[in-house]
């Protein structure tokens, strides 16, 4: 397999991916296109080798930083605007973690507490649902303070050699 078609592939991969991941095709292969790129990469260059259009080009772009996992930055004596992805897998992990915690988890965590927090009138039914909505809740909310303290762990020295350790 030549340069040009593995890269391809992976970025097709990656875009194939991404929406298992809840975000959407283009914006994947966006970060991948990026995250295998040695330079940062003007937009123009993203619309080509893509074949998207400037809007889904920029839109896409624009999510990617709001996640903070793509950059814009400029070169000296150009108009252009070139973008760069994190490199660092491992800030790149806290990264996402982080921003799927705070779109998807923290929302869900905020419905488990409402509706678990109902006044049951008495009936099985309700009793059940207010027990089976709080120990979803009281699930979510363990899982979701783990994935705090592993996000938390390239703050923390004593943590880092414990990883060291495990691996």
């Amino acid at each position: 397999m030549k340069f040009r078609e593995a890269k391809n592939k992976f970025v097709q991969t990656w875009g194939a991916l991404g929406s298992q991941w809840g975000i959407n095709k283009t914006m994947a292969q966006i970060h991948a296109l990026l995250m295998v790129s040695h330079e940062p990469v003007s937009m123009e260059d993203i619309m080509e080798e893509l074949q998207i259009s400037r809007g889904n080009a920029s839109m896409n772009l624009r999510a990617l930083m709001d996640w903070g996992i793509v950059y814009k930055e400029y070169k000296t004596g150009e108009r252009r605007e070139y973008f760069t992805a994190e490199k660092d897998l491992d800030e790149l992990a806290v990264k996402i973690s982080k921003e799927r915690s705070k779109r998807e988890i923290k929302p869900a965590l905020k419905v488990l507490k409402e509706v678990s927090s109902i006044a049951a009138d008495g009936t099985t039914e309700e009793k059940h649902f207010v027990e089976q909505t709080t120990k979803l809740y009281d699930f979510v909310l363990k899982a979701d303070n783990v994935l705090d303290k592993m996000t938390e762990y390239k703050d923390n020295w004593l943590a880092q050699i414990l990883m060291k350790f495990m691996k």
